[in-house]
């Protein structure tokens, strides 16, 4: 008899450090908190302990440090934590361990080697601009020569797997300059490439001053982002998702998860877990964390009707959309509303047949979020006749 296999769980440990918090940032950091990394770390091996037994029967095969600037925690304290993980949970042999990291703390070589070691094998740099300027603007305290210099160092540790993101439609940002960081992140041969359109997040420093800024229009940051499809496209990197660009067999695997809906758990303030048919996340308080006071902000059980919006709203921020058989097989929908519906997007170039369903064009991902809502308005729509129809008694079994 065939061995069944472990379902896999990908850890996510958030770090809420920041050496400065960006103005654009709504994730949960604190700068000028380095006094509290030690009980950090502690309370954070406390909680992957405490989670571990409900994991046992799963295999680990992502782990990403998230920020927060993961690498301002130093790397014995990263050590420490994976040292915790190898220990308490059946972790992959070819398991992803990514630590984000800002250049300005990712460029000692003796520590990267020894981050390698203990298992990191992906790198994720906060590059956003080789604009120096501009990365003034919006807070960042790293120059493109400590870029340059991260990355260099980064190799030289062994780490090949190298990520950069990036960020379009800054303010005063023209097309000229966002082509230019492009193609500056190219002459770093990275692995993989994030590329995000500025939003300003209420509460932000940039909402703040939003009434003063001079940003791209939609129209400009359309063409900046359809000129990024393209111009990596030539490069060789091929789009996977929205903004996440790779070389051939170089995804990010845990990132995948979220849009794939695998499990994952996350640790540490602030961060969210789909993990047992529950969704779940952490309150964003530091002080509670140390306490050891893990209160939920929100927690879940995800009903199927649910379930059935999140596979389109995910699968299609993907390159490889959505599959009709899968669709109506895992969630006994009827997929005929949602193909008419993407029948017509199709005809303005918005999205394309694949072999068993349907995928959006990078056109289409400008307007994802409409398009998205209409599939759901229509799921929700045969829901609400197909209850009708079970209570007047007219039901009919349709699978």
């Amino acid at each position: 008899m065939k061995k069944q296999e472990r379902p896999t769980l990908g850890l996510y440990i958030h770090v809420p450090f920041c050496r400065a918090k960006c103005a654009y940032c709504d994730f949960y950091s604190l700068a000028h908190s380095e006094a509290k990394m030690d009980e950090y770390v502690s309370a954070l091996c406390n909680h992957l302990m405490e989670v571990a037994p409900v994991a046992s029967g799963h295999t680990v095969d992502t782990v990403y440090f998230g920020g927060g600037t993961p690498s301002y925690l130093g790397s014995k304290r990263i050590i420490r934590l994976l040292q915790t993980v190898k220990k308490h949970y059946h972790l992959a042999k070819d398991a992803e361990i990514t630590m984000e990291a800002n250049p300005d703390s990712a460029a000692d070589v003796s520590a990267l080697r020894a981050l390698r070691r203990a298992g990191v094998n992906r790198i994720s740099l906060g590059v956003q601009s080789s604009d120096d300027a501009m990365l003034r603007e919006i807070g960042r305290i790293h120059t493109w020569q400590q870029v340059t210099e991260s990355v260099e160092a980064i190799r030289k540790a062994k780490i090949d797997n190298i990520s950069l993101d990036l960020i379009y439609g800054l303010p005063d940002q023209t097309m000229e300059q966002w082509e230019k960081t492009l193609s500056d992140a190219m002459s770093l041969h990275p692995r993989h490439i994030s590329c995000y359109g500025l939003k300003l997040e209420e509460g932000t420093p940039l909402w703040q001053r939003r009434a003063e800024l001079t940003l791209p229009d939609d129209d400009l940051q359309a063409d900046m982002y359809l000129y990024t499809v393209e111009f990596l496209r030539q490069m060789g990197y091929e789009q996977y998702e929205i903004s996440n660009f790779a070389q051939p067999g170089m995804e990010s695997r845990h990132n995948l998860k979220y849009w794939q809906m695998g499990e994952y758990a996350g640790f540490g303030p602030g961060a969210h877990s789909d993990f047992g048919g529950v969704r779940y996340a952490y309150v964003r308080d530091l002080d509670r964390y140390l306490r050891g006071e893990l209160i939920l902000s929100e927690s879940e059980t995800i009903a199927p009707q649910e379930r059935a919006q999140e596979y389109l709203m995910l699968g299609l921020r993907t390159a490889a959309g959505i599959d009709r058989r899968t669709f109506e097989n895992r969630y006994r929908r009827r997929f005929d509303a949602l193909e008419r519906l993407l029948e017509l997007d199709e005809a303005h170039g918005l999205c394309r047949r694949t072999e068993g369903g349907w995928r959006l064009t990078p056109q289409g991902f400008l307007v994802s979020n409409q398009i998205i809502g209409q599939l759901e308005d229509a799921l929700i729509e045969e829901e609400q006749r197909r209850r009708a129809r079970t209570e007047s008694g007219n039901y009919q079994v349709e699978f």
